[in-house]
């Protein structure tokens, strides 16, 4: 796969040809990436299918009481995020897979956020479908994983047609090789593959849960830093979170902050809408900033970050 938008769109595109009829149901939620929200409205379109939304809470967790209400008998697959890029919320998917598989519906979780920042064993998690990207690991772009468990997979279309994925060609028929080659056609981006392999390994070398332990922690500093500068919003205050923060600072645009921490102090964060429009609407924010902590970050970094952003505002009022 080139990522995780590649591999929720694989699935989607699977489910609209063969698996969804019209008047069945998708289930997504408000804090959805718009990678998992347009493949969804494409199959939808393309099947007759009806995409359905979790709401989520003050705290922006999702309403776990009304994604029970929202299952039906024609509900056909849920897809989730691990973890929202903006509000920091780690979903319950272990919990929501259990909900989702006592009426026989599969599960997708897009991993990008979580892969990551902590430990994931899909076989606990017991999700049907997790993706996640290298670039996300600091690894190269436009390569990713897309896991399934075998009997969905079986009964997915492939997406893409060519060599290496066909087992016999005609002109009247082809058949295609068993998974995971039926999704693989041409000539995969192997450098990539090897790349993201080495990424991995060095992930494990520092142990998952040593990462996911420290950024914790630079998460916690950072929540008690930025709740000290006077105006500023932190979107979000579930109680498990991943490090990320997005805020916004009254009367602040937060685009030219933006550039101000990259051009001023070679800060690297993010602005705008953040991939997420609905739910952006829904906390009735025009554009917020986005800080992320990981593993090579530091405390000092933190001081840095909160010292700049107080400078810019004392520099622009």
């Amino acid at each position: 796969m080139r990522g995780c938008t590649e591999a929720i769109n694989v699935v989607a595109l699977g489910f609209a040809r063969g698996l969804l009829q019209d008047g069945d149901e998708i289930i997504i939620s408000l804090m959805e990436h718009h990678a998992n929200i347009v493949p969804w409205q494409m199959a939808a379109q393309d099947s007759g299918a009806v995409v359905k939304v979790i709401p989520i809470t003050e705290t922006g967790e999702l309403d776990l009481k009304a994604l029970e209400n929202l299952i039906s008998d024609r509900t056909k697959i849920i897809s989730l995020v691990h973890s929202s890029q903006i509000l920091g919320t780690i979903n319950p998917i272990k919990k929501i897979t259990a909900m989702a598989h006592k009426k026989g519906i599969p599960v997708l979780v897009d991993g990008a956020q979580t892969a990551p920042h902590m430990p994931i064993d899909v076989q606990d998690l017991d999700c049907d479908f997790f993706t996640f990207s290298a670039h996300k690991m600091s690894g190269p772009t436009g390569v990713g994983v897309l896991y399934g468990k075998s009997e969905w997979l079986e009964k997915l279309p492939p997406h893409n047609g060519g060599g290496e994925m066909c087992d016999t060609v005609t002109f009247e028929q082809t058949t295609y090789k068993p998974i995971p080659k039926k999704f693989e056609a041409g000539t995969t981006s192997f450098a990539d593959i090897i790349s993201l392999g080495a990424v991995i390994d060095y992930h494990h070398a520092l142990g998952m849960q040593a990462i996911a332990d420290y950024e914790q922690e630079l998460l916690e500093y950072g929540l008690e830093k930025l709740h000290q500068i006077k105006g500023l919003h932190i979107l979000g205050s579930a109680p498990e979170k991943e490090p990320v923060v997005s805020f916004t600072i009254d009367g602040v645009d937060v685009k030219e902050l933006e550039k101000y921490l990259n051009s001023e102090w070679g800060i690297a964060v993010k602005a705008g809408l953040l991939a997420s429009q609905p739910l952006m609407k829904h906390l009735k924010v025009e554009q917020a900033i986005r800080a992320s902590f990981c593993y090579y970050n530091t405390k000092e970094e933190i001081d840095t970050l909160t010292q700049a952003i107080e400078t810019f505002i004392q520099k622009d009022s």
